[in-house]
């Protein structure tokens, strides 16, 4: 099972992510993989943020840190938990220096990275995936902005391609777009 849960910023998208790897859906203390794929970042609000993502997770999960999603995917002995696509994307852009360069100079990198992370995606028997919707949005005046909004999205039609089920969370609130409920 392939579940890719989207949606605004502080819409509960990560609690609702958690859940669906939480009895009833897997057994009391499996070990789940919670991958968390973006930069590190050296704040305190950042920190603060990331402590109490851990705090809820049961004891048993295993937290990796790793911007290599494909690798960190293909590691896990059971369910994953990808968080998030924006963060790994951000990772990426930042890695092969795609804020400032001309797109023909790093798009082909891109592509490779992205379909290695869709081959781990597809390979991985069950793993639930956490992303923005940046679609909603006005159409940035900055080029970080529009390169991200639009390689954002281009990732997210991928990936929910190949899902089988996604689900849209609004302030707190779940509708399944795709899939069974």
């Amino acid at each position: 099972m392939r579940v890719l849960v989207t949606g605004g910023v502080r819409s509960g998208k990560s609690r609702h992510a958690e859940s669906l790897l939480l009895p009833p859906h897997v057994p009391e203390g499996t070990p789940v993989t919670y991958l968390a794929a973006g930069p590190q970042r050296d704040d305190a609000d950042w920190a603060a943020r990331v402590a109490a993502h851990r705090a809820r997770r049961p004891d048993t999960w295993l937290t990796l840190e790793s911007t290599d999603a494909a690798a960190g995917m293909r590691a896990a002995s059971g369910p994953v938990l990808l968080d998030c696509l924006g963060t790994w994307l951000t990772a990426q852009l930042d890695e092969i220096g795609a804020w400032a360069a001309p797109e023909t100079d790093w798009a082909p990198d891109l592509e490779q990275r992205v379909s290695a992370l869709e081959e781990a995606w597809r390979a991985t028997p069950f793993v639930v995936g956490v992303t923005n919707e940046v679609g909603w949005g006005l159409v940035s005046e900055h080029r970080s902005g529009r390169i991200f909004a639009d390689r954002l999205g281009w990732l997210n039609q991928r990936i929910a391609a190949s899902a089988d089920r996604v689900d849209l969370v609004v302030s707190g609130q779940v509708l399944t777009i795709k899939g069974a409920g």
